[in-house]
C-alpha cells in the first residue's frame, strides 16, 4: 500500500504543468478603459504616462509553444491563434497596434498577460500576431507599439 502511494505520488509530482482549454470570463466583461494616468513598470522604479495614440518604440518577441494552453496574468487561458500581447503595465484589455520597422506589416493585439521579462523588450506576442509581422524567423523585431484604447 505504501508503496503504491508513493509511486502515485512519484508520478504526480513529475506531470507537467496543468494546461486548460476554456476559462469562463476571468471574472470581469465589458470593456477596461484607458486613462491617461501614470503607472509604473514591474520594479516601481520608473513611472510613465500611457496616452491613447501614443507611440512607443521598442522590440517585441514572441511567446514559445510551451505557453499555449497556460493561464495568461489576467486569468485567460493563452492560445497563441489569437492576437494577444503581454506587456509590463498596460492595463488588460488595452488594444494595441503593433508594427514591424523592419518591414511595416502591422497587427492589432490586445494585452491580456505581463511580461516580457528580458530587459529591452517592450512586447510579448502570441504566435499568429508574430507570424503576421513576419518576425518569426528573426525572433525579435523592433516596432512601434501604438494604444488604441
Amino acid at each position: 500500500m505504501l508503496l503504491a502511494v508513493s509511486s502515485l505520488l512519484f508520478i504526480v509530482a513529475c506531470s507537467s504543468s496543468v494546461r486548460y482549454t476554456s476559462v469562463g470570463n476571468a471574472g470581469y466583461s465589458g470593456s477596461i478603459a484607458v486613462n491617461p494616468r501614470p503607472t509604473s513598470n514591474q520594479t516601481g522604479n520608473d513611472v510613465k504616462v500611457i496616452i491613447p495614440g501614443q507611440e512607443i518604440r521598442g522590440f517585441a518577441s514572441f511567446y514559445g509553444d510551451e505557453f499555449d494552453g497556460r493561464l495568461t496574468s489576467n486569468g485567460e487561458v493563452f492560445d497563441q491563434r489569437k492576437y494577444t500581447a503581454a506587456h509590463k503595465t498596460l492595463p488588460f484589455g488595452t488594444k494595441l497596434k503593433v508594427k514591424n520597422l523592419k518591414n511595416n506589416r502591422v497587427v492589432y493585439v490586445r494585452v491580456n498577460d505581463r511580461g516580457p521579462f528580458v530587459e529591452g523588450r517592450e512586447l510579448d506576442l502570441s504566435r499568429v500576431a508574430a507570424e503576421r509581422l513576419e518576425m518569426v524567423n528573426d525572433g525579435v523585431a523592433q516596432v512601434s507599439i501604438t494604444v488604441m484604447q
